[in-house]
């Protein structure tokens, strides 16, 4: 078997068409190879979709990432949550956040005197009844590692070391790329970048479990706020020729670049142990990327502070999702649709492109039905394998895809659904709707609810039935709303 990597969407020029087909009922039957494959699961924090030079982009460099796109599939429909908890969530339970119970960071965001008051967790970490991919994973014979940002909870019981992770080395802290005591129980003793650090415990892990099958999930820091990239990167990509209607933040590009290094890093760490051709690697995100934070403080920390002068607006400014809508905080596309690619030689071609709608929550069934691994008989798996849409170009063109984020944070609380071409944003607060038809119009940009009333009817009640089969948490009025006080964030009731 060969290497597999997933890495989210492409440009528009590149996009194809797909083809509508059930997936197979056998969980196993296109998994014919003698050997199972390691995995390694590569997870960006805050990546736009349109970041990458595989999706387009003409200002940041990728050459790592771009060589995964080359020698596999790349899809152009893959979501995720909102935020990153939620979406972390997904990956590790197969369920969608709002049935898995956690649709914010944790601890989450909190406006005390807004118009409505938003719902909390019930659990401020992973609830323990879910059944994690990497259990799934142990139990299928595989050595598991986990190395970088968890945020599902920070309580021993609650660290991957105790759901399902033989090795795991997790920051529980925030901000800042340099520092050697992120991380007390790694005997790291110089002063390098977290994701150096983070490329070397996962290459030790590689080094150790080379002999049999494994596990590795490597979730980086980069590239969330506040932006720090070392110095010659940032003097290098300030002098670079800017790409006309994205920002071309120099300090953002150079985070690329130190997370297309890790990239880097570790495929040639399996190309040197003769791993390659038998490991499947997936690149992704957690979310959209940040236009500029939510509370309007500048993005810029560590040694990159200064990068920019007090009055430029490179201070504020990360990122644009365009074409598409917003960004991170938000359900319009540029917050939800994520980059992944995937590279499988032998079983994906070179240079694939796919238009299968796929969600965070289908990693769990993917995994489990490549390592003939055993799914949890008492827990919902939302997700669907995208094994079929791998190597048979078979999907559902319909599928649904839900967003649920009912808090405050770049936007109002909201609810959202898509299917097919057609998509509806709901309003939790003003119980106001938007349609939208993607494919005539990818801005999220003509409000098309007047036009076409038995579509948004159809939508809304897809939308409905879906948020009371999983007990979607909704705000409720608030008793203490101030409009002169709405907009000021106060301290989270669990933090």
């Amino acid at each position: 078997m060969k290497s597999v990597v997933l890495v989210f969407c492409i440009s528009l020029s590149l996009f194809t068409a797909g083809c509508r087909q059930s997936q197979p009922k056998d969980e196993t039957q296109t998994t014919t190879t003698t050997e199972r494959p390691n995995i390694v699961f590569i997870l960006a924090d805050d990546l736009g979709i349109s970041d990458l030079p595989a999706y387009g982009n003409e200002f940041n460099e990728a050459p790592n990432i771009s060589k995964l796109a080359a020698e596999g599939m790349v899809f152009s429909n893959a979501y995720a949550a909102p935020v990153c908890s939620p979406s972390r969530a997904s990956i590790q339970s197969g369920q969608v956040p709002a049935r898995v119970g956690i649709f914010d960071f944790i601890p989450g965001h909190w406006r005390p005197f807004e118009e409505v008051t938003v719902p909390t967790h019930e659990h401020q970490h992973l609830p323990d009844h879910i059944t994690t991919l990497g259990e799934v994973m142990k139990s299928a014979g595989y050595a598991t590692g986990y190395f970088g940002k968890w945020h599902l909870g920070y309580n021993p019981e609650h660290m991957p070391q105790a759901r399902g992770y033989d090795e795991a080395y997790v920051y529980a802290g925030a901000g800042g790329f340099y520092h050697p005591e992120f991380m007390p129980a790694y005997p790291n003793k110089e002063k390098k970048r977290l994701n150096d650090v983070l490329t070397d415990m996962s290459v030790e892990f590689i080094n150790k479990n080379k002999e049999n099958p494994f596990f590795l999930f490597v979730s980086h820091y980069d590239v969330h706020v506040q932006l720090d990239a070392d110095k010659e990167l940032v003097d290098k990509f300030k002098q670079k020729n800017k790409q006309q209607g994205y920002p071309s933040n120099a300090v953002y590009a150079g985070m690329i670049r130190h997370l297309d290094k890790s990239v880097g890093d570790l495929n040639q760490t399996l190309s040197d142990l003769g791993l390659a051709e038998n490991t499947i690697v997936v690149f992704a995100s957690d979310n959209g990327g940040v236009d500029n934070r939510f509370d309007r403080i500048p993005l810029l920390g560590g040694n990159s502070t200064e990068a920019y002068p007090a009055d430029h607006p490179l201070r504020y400014i990360a990122t644009s999702n365009s074409p598409y809508r917003a960004g991170k905080g938000t359900l319009y596309e540029g917050g939800v649709r994520v980059p992944l690619i995937v590279k499988w030689p032998g079983k994906v071609e070179n240079g694939v492109v796919s238009d299968a709608v796929v969600t965070a929550e289908d990693f769990y069934p993917t995994f489990a039905q490549i390592v003939k691994g055993k799914l949890p008989d008492e827990q919902v798996i939302d997700g669907i394998s995208m094994v079929p849409a791998l190597v048979q170009n078979e999907f559902d063109a319909e599928r649904e895809v839900f967003n649920h984020y009912p808090v405050y944070h770049h936007d109002q609380p909201k609810s959202a659904v898509r299917k097919g071409d057609w998509k509806i944003v709901e309003n939790l607060v003003s119980s106001e709707v938007e349609l939208f038809n993607l494919k005539f119009d990818i801005k999220e940009s003509v409000d098309l609810k007047y036009s076409y009333p038995e579509k948004l009817k159809e939508m809304r009640g897809i939308l409905k039935k879906w948020q009371e089969e999983t007990n979607a948490r909704m705000p409720v009025p608030n008793p203490d709303f101030d409009q002169e006080k709405r907009y000021e964030w106060g301290k989270h009731p669990a933090r």
